[in-house]
């Protein structure tokens, strides 16, 4: 089992700044890559970004490619999102998650990870 919990939302002006940190438990953090995805009121739950076990390879949507930065720390067993250069259209609940049988190149596809967190919202206002 793995338990994992966002901090760091909040309101933030456009243009600013934010980052998000994922607390993980249980299972050993370096065995699986963890992802970052987003739900804004009334649309889907989307891809935002994904790191490998290792953290050597990341993944971005092109929304967020250039301004959001994925990383985690194995030893603290943390992921985080630095969000730079916020829109109004970054508005969402953002949720961390963990896929157990990601490999190398980290998933995209919200149905491959296992376990999530509770979500933290993050509001960018104009």
């Amino acid at each position: 089992q793995v338990q994992l919990v966002e901090s760091g939302g909040g309101l933030v002006q456009a243009g600013g700044s934010l980052r998000l940190s994922c607390a993980a438990s249980g299972r050993t953090f370096s065995t699986y890559a963890m992802g970052w995805f987003r739900q804004a009121p009334g649309k889907e739950r989307e891809f935002a970004a994904a790191i490998n076990r290792s953290g050597g390879n990341t993944r971005y949507s092109a929304s967020v490619k250039g301004r959001f930065t994925i990383s985690r720390d194995n030893a603290k067993n943390t992921v985080y999102l630095q969000m730079n250069s916020l829109k109004p259209e970054d508005t969402a609940v953002y949720y961390c998650a963990g896929d157990l049988s990601g490999g190398d190149y980290p998933s995209n596809n919200r149905y491959a990870y296992d376990y999530w967190g509770q979500g933290t919202q993050v509001t960018v206002s104009s």
